[in-house]
């Protein structure tokens, strides 16, 4: 009898426990919520930086090193945004599953057609990328490819979830398009607008909506502003005059407003990805907040 209560207590068990999610260690906010819309209760996901901080820049935390350690699958920009710390992250984590080449490592960049590709390197050149700029969330249109790509890899590490997967996709999917359209006709009055950019963030907005950056504050990729280049940038602007100087949550104003303050153009501070504003705490708000912010700054 204590037998058969034992099988019966192991069989209730079995079917009562839920199976354990699957770990996804996300490089930058955007694919944390990514992940999340397309894996839903079948994921746990952690997301490693927040919005205020620069993906650029991270320090390999020991924090960091015990998440990733447990992992099964790590999604990442990739085009080398995460140079300078994911490499180091992955060699203390030991986790062979998420790294590169593996079935657990996701690089978003790899899986759409990316801009700024250089033609040649050169240090004096700044941070330039040599796989391209890797801020390739902030094309909607690209990020719905990624998604694909996305859904796909989840389906593959985690067969025996791949329809709840599938369908989640269909569901975003759908949901996407009808808001891309909307945005997209929305942002009609941004096509040819001149802005002034504090880095090269932007490339992938302004590829999708038609707006022009000009110029940025910095003087190269990664290099802060000098006085000498915003006084530059003061007197190209009284020739070629922009509507506005765009940066993100993280980076310091202080720049742009003093080219603001002396060009007489508003200064925009926008969200970037989720969670750098009130508003955009998931993708779907974060265009929503990005789009009326800009058209704010036309007004």
């Amino acid at each position: 009898m204590k037998k058969l209560q034992g099988l019966l207590a192991t069989l209730l068990l079995a079917v009562t426990v839920p199976a354990a999610a699957l770990n996804v260690f996300a490089c930058e906010p955007e694919w944390a919520a990514l992940a999340r819309e397309l894996g839903g209760d079948k994921v746990e996901v952690f997301a490693a930086t927040t919005a205020f901080q620069d993906p650029h820049r991270i320090e390999a935390r020991p924090s960091l090193i015990a998440k990733l350690r447990r992992a099964d699958l790590l999604v990442c920009s990739g085009a080398e945004l995460e140079i300078g710390w994911l490499p180091m992250l992955l060699r203390q984590a030991g986790n062979g599953t998420v790294q590169p080449g593996r079935p657990g490592h996701f690089e978003a960049a790899q899986h759409i057609e990316r801009l700024e590709i250089p033609t040649e390197l050169d240090r004096s050149m700044g941070d330039v990328h040599a796989s391209g700029n890797p801020h390739v969330h902030l094309d909607p249109r690209r990020l719905a490819t990624i998604a694909q790509a996305l859904s796909a890899k989840l389906r593959d590490i985690d067969p025996g979830h791949a329809d709840d997967y599938a369908a989640r996709q269909a569901a975003f999917a759908q949901r996407w398009q009808q808001a891309l359209a909307g945005w997209e006709q929305k942002a009609q009055p941004l096509r040819g607008v001149r802005l002034v950019a504090h880095h090269k963030d932007w490339v992938y907005l302004a590829d999708w909506l038609g707006f022009e950056v000009v110029a940025t504050l910095e003087p190269k990729p990664g290099l802060p502003a000098s006085a000498g280049h915003l006084a530059a940038l003061k007197a190209q602007l009284q020739q070629q005059p922009a509507r506005m100087v765009i940066r993100t949550a993280y980076q310091d104003g202080q720049a742009a407003q003093w080219l603001s303050a002396q060009s007489g153009i508003p200064a925009v501070e926008l969200p970037y990805t989720v969670g750098g504003s009130e508003r955009a705490a998931d993708l779907f708000a974060l265009f929503d907040d990005t789009l009326d912010r800009l058209l704010a700054a036309l007004r």
